[in-house]
């Protein structure tokens, strides 16, 4: 009895500990490189714990906290440019509306310096940064890191102190001799020790870039690639500029080899040189802006004003308005040395159909280039591959098996309807790269409603187009539509109407990541919400607020605590952050539930403690911190030292009921997505309290 009763008493102090600690995921290590007599690099390499990751320097305004670093000036150098960072895995954030990039395991920033002095010196540099793994997500914390820069001179420092490890809240110690004067070498042997530490690093920098990202981190944004290129080419294939094509190709090849091997192993290659030609469009937009430029210049504002143009160029040439033709004389060559037959003759072929049907693949092409390259790395190469895969099947699949070509539907003003219905798509997606270009501004012109609106505008006219009720310049005559046609419009009008309550605030999850995000609105809180809201602000509390779902809430622990007491209730302390990815998590997918929803409304008090609120604290209240010894300066970091200190955790979401003395009613809870359990430990913690 005593050994379970010891088992079951480890396990709940096991699950105690677990529960709340102190994380420190982060350890920085720096080094100076010198580049010239004159010049060096300092490096700040970040070693980041499995399942974590690190922000990057360049984070939109309403996201995560991005690294920032801050050297103090000194007389004895100058900074050269802004501080460079490794390449990291960038992904379209469903909770920010935004692409944010991100790093794993580790990564290292560098910053050039022109040296003005002659002996050694230090560099003293700030690093602001914030991290998150899938449950938690840190206060932003500021270390303090130091480069030891050794000019080219006689007398140097010893190699042990150019490299140092800092973690956070930890205070280090320089690794000095006693006796400097031992320290003295040439200037030779200095030069050797510079040239064998650059060998080292060119060494690691070579095997660095020869790693390969893990499967499963970048094989997901590549097969999402894939597969809408590879769908995007079948849309391809039913334009009036492809279909009419493969019967005349495949019969070409049919009668024109002596046998039906001959006729497959053409129509094989065929099939072959339209992949090689589109992956080499591929290849040529990597080379011209490189494998990740477009990555970085995605959330541009100039380039997401020029795909939005271009996407709505691409859209009216669809629409018939115009079309967007190579030139003749380059069509006439090229069909000239397909005539020569033999292997050159198939590859011209293959070069005449690219060219020839580019009024109808351009656009769609052009698209997938856009999309595919702002992932960066080798999307185009899959981007082009699976598009020209799904071009080329068919008339490889028909040469081989030429009774399916009776199966064909014939030509006739179908296909211009494909066009159209891919050209009313463009339109619509050309408005997120607008919106893009309108959050990165600040503007709000292209708010919530307004793109709602828009779109709603796009999807409706589209409908009525395939229900008969419109027609554009190139369609022709129709007395009836088909049964397909009927389904599809029916698809189409009815995701018209589901976006219609997006106007009055509903999320429209089908949509996540394309409109603006619901703050990003006329009405924050839905058109339908003005009257009920104006009344809950008649009776707000001082010092409260409105939180998520119109729950009241203090951003005060003081102010909370004597509502509190006033009211008779137990407190929830929800220390969170206004880039914390998994809060927001929290937020829209639990407290929204119902259940939980009635019970943060009415059963208790809500103190929201923001730990990264950059607002700075009243001179009476800056205090020392006892974790750190730095002076707490901010709001934010004074709450992030009272859940460190009294609940001996710093991570985000973290959960506390409390009772009027501050005592807790239940063990704190983090994050967990499961309603039925979070909804449990509310129940628990309300009862203690009873």
């Amino acid at each position: 009895m005593k050994k379970k009763l010891f088992f079951v008493s480890f396990l709940l102090l096991f699950a105690i500990v677990v529960q709340a600690q102190i994380y420190n995921p982060i350890k920085w290590k720096t080094n100076v490189e010198k580049i010239s007599d004159t010049e060096y690099e300092l490096q700040a390499k970040a070693t980041i714990e499995s399942g974590w990751h690190l922000y990057s320097q360049h984070v939109a305004e309403d996201g995560p906290i991005p690294t920032h670093f801050t050297f103090t000036k000194s007389a004895n150098f100058q900074l050269l440019g802004e501080v460079k960072e490794g390449k990291g895995k960038t992904i379209n954030d469903p909770v920010f509306k935004m692409q944010i990039t991100f790093f794993e395991k580790e990564t290292t920033f560098k910053q050039r310096i022109k040296v003005t002095a002659s002996k050694p010196f230090k560099i003293k540099s700030e690093v602001e940064f914030m991290v998150c793994n899938d449950a938690n997500c840190l206060p932003p914390t500021t270390d303090e890191i130091e480069f030891n820069v050794v000019p080219t001179t006689l007398q140097v420092q010893p190699k042990e102190i150019i490299t140092k490890e800092v973690s956070p809240n930890v205070e280090t110690k320089e690794l000095l001799p006693s006796d400097s004067s031992k320290n003295i070498i040439t200037k030779d042997h200095l030069e050797e020790e510079v040239s064998s530490e650059l060998q080292k690093e060119e060494v690691t920098a070579a095997k660095e870039i020869t790693k390969t990202k893990p499967f499963h981190e970048a094989s997901k944004s590549l097969w999402t690639i894939f597969l809408l290129s590879f769908f995007s080419g079948f849309a391809a294939l039913l334009t009036p500029c492809v279909f009419p094509m493969i019967p005349m190709t495949v019969s070409f090849f049919t009668k024109q080899s002596k046998t039906k091997s001959e006729a497959i192993r053409k129509a094989f290659f065929y099939g072959l040189c339209i992949i090689i030609i589109y992956i080499f469009l591929g290849a040529v937009v990597t080379w011209i802006f490189g494998a990740d430029s477009l990555n970085a210049l995605s959330t541009n504002v100039w380039f997401n004003l020029i795909f939005f143009i271009l996407l709505l160029v691409f859209a009216f040439s669809f629409l018939g308005a115009f079309e967007i033709m190579l030139p003749t004389s380059l069509a006439n060559k090229v069909d000239n040395q397909a005539d020569k037959g033999g292997i050159v003759g198939i590859l011209f072929m293959a070069l005449a159909l690219a060219i020839v049907s580019f009024s109808c693949t351009g656009p769609i092409v052009g698209t997938l280039l856009v999309e595919a390259a702002s992932r960066g790395g080798i999307a185009p190469f899959v981007g082009m591959f699976g598009f020209s895969l799904a071009l080329a099947l068919p008339f490889t699949l028909f040469a081989a098996f030429p009774g399916w070509l009776n199966s064909l539907p014939k030509s006739g003003g179908w296909l211009n309807s494909v066009k159209v219905f891919l050209g009313f798509l463009e339109l619509a997606l050309a408005f997120k790269f607008l919106s893009n270009a309108d959050l990165v501004l600040q503007l709000h012109w292209l708010e919530r409603e307004v793109f709602i609106a828009i779109w709603i505008g796009v999807f409706g006219t589209l409908a009525l187009y395939l229900f008969g009720k419109i027609q554009l310049p190139h369609d022709s005559p129709m007395s009836h539509i088909s049964v397909g046609r009927l389904t599809l419009g029916i698809v189409v009008l009815s995701f018209t109407i589901y976006l219609i309550p997006g106007l009055w605030g509903a999320p429209l999850k089908m949509i996540s990541g394309f409109p603006p995000p619901l703050n990003y609105s006329e009405f924050p809180n839905g058109l339908g919400a003005n009257s009920d809201e104006n009344d809950a602000a008649a009776v707000l509390p001082d010092g409260a607020e409105f939180g998520p779902h119109h729950i009241i809430a203090f951003t005060d622990y003081d102010q909370g605590m004597a509502y509190a007491k006033k009211m008779g209730k137990p407190v929830m302390i929800d220390f969170t952050g206004h880039a914390c990815v998994n809060c927001r998590k929290m937020e829209d997918n639990v407290w929204s539930d119902e259940q939980v929803l009635k019970v943060l409304k009415g059963d208790l008090v809500l103190i929201s403690l923001y730990v990264d609120d950059k607002r700075a604290l009243p001179k009476k209240e800056q205090t020392i911190s006892t974790l750190t010894g730095k002076k707490i300066k901010y709001i934010g970091q004074k709450w992030s030292e009272f859940q460190t200190v009294t609940f001996k955790t710093n991570a985000q979401p973290y959960y506390v009921l409390i009772d009027h003395n501050g005592e807790k009613l239940n063990e704190p809870t983090a994050y967990n997505p499961e309603i039925n359990e979070y909804l449990t430990w509310l129940k628990e913690g309300l009862n203690n309290f009873k």
